[in-house]
């Protein structure tokens, strides 16, 4: 998709003060919430990004450990200077970029997202990054390829999950090339205008708001170019509990729990719990990208 994500919705409502955005931030930023609103008044008191804290203190980071608070307490380890991505496959202009030179000349944008685990929890995350877009036509992506495969840094003498082998490492993930090129995906740099912490995944990590979050690969230093769909390491783990394609879908459960509702994080212990909305509340953007497909069956 060539276009560029743009909305006339306001946020002054949704938007703490200490938030400021300009106009072209604004824009940028809303469209993301917009699907939310729509959902009724039921849903407005989710639409207020989470603190700064609470995204940082919880992580799902397996490198780093399998608690949600342990990323935050080991990714201090994690080496992210130099950084240096390799962009290789089925592109014109394949090697091996410093992350300076690979953002050089794209646009830093402000994204609110929602962000839904697939463990039923989520978080409203003000991103700032570019489209990934952006930097696979600086790549040149040839007409055959067909999906897009990551691969997150492994430091061995950094990350305590990788020694443990909690994973398959590296960590690996895909998309279709038009989920890729759609401009929702993005290539998260920071939050909250703020450098991304190491919990986060620093210092680039990949963010698709519609799809369950472990699909978001943090850490980044490989982008391949393929015409096979790649794999992704917790379909290895798992293939019967984590599809490929990984959409919010509140009307497919988890074989070990229900989709239909989240936790807010921040909401407090005795919160309720809201609807999950399809395709986490981007339906409208991205349900033509799956025309014709049994989303039953291509989880």
């Amino acid at each position: 998709m060539a276009y560029r994500w743009t909305n006339d919705l306001t946020s002054t409502d949704i938007t703490p003060k200490s938030v400021y955005l300009n106009r072209r931030q604004i824009l940028a930023g809303t469209v993301g919430l917009g699907a939310i609103g729509l959902a009724g008044k039921a849903q407005a008191n989710d639409l207020d990004p989470n603190t700064l804290e609470e995204i940082t203190s919880y992580n799902n980071f397996y490198e780093f450990g399998t608690g949600k608070e342990d990323p935050a307490r080991n990714a201090h380890q994690l080496v992210t200077s130099p950084w240096s991505i390799t962009i290789d496959g089925l592109v014109d202009n394949p090697g091996e970029y410093a992350l300076a030179d690979l953002l050089d000349g794209l646009s830093i944008e402000d994204r609110i997202y929602r962000f839904r685990c697939v463990e039923a929890w989520s978080m409203v995350i003000p991103w700032n990054g570019v489209e990934l877009a952006d930097i696979l036509n600086k790549a040149g992506v040839q007409s055959n390829a067909k999906y897009v495969a990551f691969e997150t840094v492994v430091q061995p003498e950094n990350m305590i999950g990788v020694q443990r082998r909690v994973l398959d490492f590296p960590y690996v993930e895909g998309l279709r090339l038009d989920e890729a090129m759609h401009p929702l995906t993005i290539m998260a740099t920071g939050i909250y205008g703020e450098p991304i912490a190491n919990q986060n995944g620093a210092p680039i990590r990949l963010v698709v708001p519609w799809k369950y979050g472990f699909k978001s690969i943090k850490s980044i230093v490989r982008i391949t170019l393929t015409e096979d769909e790649p794999p992704t390491s917790w379909n290895k783990a798992n293939a019967r509990e984590y599809g490929f394609y990984s959409n919010v879908n509140p009307t497919v459960d988890h074989p070990r729990w229900s989709q239909a509702t989240e936790r807010r994080i921040g909401g407090g212990l005795f919160a309720p719990r809201i609807d999950t909305l399809m395709f986490n509340g981007y339906e409208d953007e991205v349900a033509s990208l799956y025309e014709g497909q049994d989303l039953s069956v291509d989880i």
